[in-house]
Parts: C-alpha cells; structure tokens; sequence
C-alpha cells in the first residue's frame, strides 16, 4: 500500500555536525525539515547555508533557534510545527514526523575529582548535562506523542556513542548521559510498542566522528589517532555515513527494528 502523506524529519542538533548532514540527506531524500538549533550570532552564517542546502534539494526547512532543553521553548516549538502542518492539511495533505533525530552535544567536559573544586564538575553542570544530552530525549517524545504528531511508521533517533561504555578523561558527565540516553532508548521503544503505536525507537552509535562536539573534547587528538589506528576500515567515520544510515533506516522494511544501539563506525567498536 502506497504511503501518500507528507513526511517531516524532526532534527535536534540540526545546524552542525550529524544533524547538519542529516538534515539535508533526509531532504535530498524527500523529507521537510524541521530544524532545532542554539546557535549564536557568529554561527547564525551557516545555519543559513544549512537552510539553503535544504532548498537547493527541493525541501523545506522550518529551523528553529532555541535552547532544546528548555520546556516552554519547546511547547512553543511544537506549536510553529502544528500551525505548519495545519496549513498542509488544509491544502489536502497529511504531515506527520516520520524521523525525530536527538542529536544535542551540550554539556560539561570537567573532571569528577581535582584538587580545586572549582576545576571540577559541580552538580548543576552534571545535572545539566544528563537534562540536555538524556532527558530531554523522553520530554520531547512525550510531547510529539501526545501533540500526535508521531504516527504509525515514525522513526526517533538518539545519537549514542562508545562513551556510554569506556572512560576519557574529560568525558565521565557526557559518558553517564550517553548510558543514560540508550537506557531511555529501551524504555521508550518497548513503552510504544506495548501501545501498538508503530513508532520505533533506536540509538545510532557512531564512530568517532569529526565534529565540533569531538574538537571540544580536550584529548580530541588522542582520540582521532587511536579511532583512525584501529578501525578495520581505515578511516574515521563520517557524518554523511551516519546521514546515510539514518536515511537507510528510516525507509520502509524496518518497523520490527526497535530498542536497539545500532553501530554505524566501519567495526571500530567492536576492535576494542
């Protein structure tokens, strides 16, 4: 049976990095794009240009400038979507957010322990970064379920990473957000399907990939030559092969894939 409704691809994180290169895959693909970003008047620039590459693919793109953690910025947010997709339905069409990517890199790189406690991470930093990098993953799928904007077939992405299982100096708040993030993975997969929703809910583990949120990591270089030593592949990942999976996925054929941690890395994790 053909699928004639109109497809939007919600993507948090969408003005950089995975979510950049995912958001104009999906609208090469034939997806609307509805883009949620924070970025700053010397990054407002390409956040333009991401928005013209979704044009030049033939799509739409709907971004939104915002801090994606904050509760009333997001009931606001989804209120700009649900008049955008009113005015589809009243033109004939039938929206709906096949693809939610969480793909937010906000947090806190401080140590546990340093001898100034000033040098090491505080509560509110910790707290902040298991909200934006975790949480903020199962407040956003409550809303879009409950707003039903999320249908039968509708995908969501949370961009995980090999953190969530092994230690970097620098990253202890982001590792226990990231084990956190595919713990609410499995959650919410399993939830959805007990309601025979349709909505599958998978974790996208890529390998190392350059980034702006990889270059804030301080031991950045050690990570890359380590990455690039031991993957099977050769190279590093990249975020068109994170773009391309995401794409590939979301197709038709994968409704029983669900409540998964899905490694898009060339066999780098499974190296060691």
């Amino acid at each position: 049976m053909t699928d004639d409704r109109e497809r939007w691809a919600l993507i948090l994180g969408a003005s950089s990095g995975m979510g950049e290169a995912t958001a104009i895959a999906l609208a090469r693909a034939g997806y609307r794009i509805a883009g949620i970003h924070l970025d700053f008047r010397a990054g407002l620039a390409h956040v333009e240009e991401v928005k013209a590459a979704i044009v030049v693919a033939g799509s739409e793109a709907l971004f939104i400038n915002m801090n994606a953690a904050d509760d009333e910025k997001r009931a606001e947010a989804l209120r700009t979507l649900a008049q955008r997709f009113g005015r589809s339905r009243a033109d004939g069409r039938h929206p709906y957010v096949r693809v939610v990517m969480h793909s937010l890199a906000f947090g806190s790189l401080l140590p546990f322990i340093a001898d100034d406690p000033k040098a090491a991470i505080s509560r509110k930093q910790m707290e902040m970064t298991l909200d934006v990098m975790a949480n903020s993953l199962v407040y956003w799928v409550q809303d879009l379920y409950r707003g039903g904007f999320l249908e039968q077939g509708s995908k969501v992405y949370a961009m995980t990473s090999e953190g969530s299982t092994r230690v970097v100096p620098s990253y202890g708040a982001v590792s226990a957000a990231k084990a956190a993030l595919e713990s609410h993975t499995r959650q919410l997969a399993m939830e959805l399907a007990r309601r025979g929703s349709g909505i599958t809910v998978n974790a996208i583990r890529a390998g190392v990939t350059l980034t702006p949120a990889l270059m804030k990591i301080p031991e950045h270089d050690a990570i890359i030559e380590a990455s690039t030593r031991r993957n099977p592949m050769g190279r590093m990942t990249t975020t068109q092969d994170v773009a391309d999976a995401i794409v590939a996925l979301s197709g038709d054929g994968f409704d029983f894939v669900t409540g998964n941690v899905i490694g898009v890395d060339g066999g780098e994790f499974i190296t060691g």
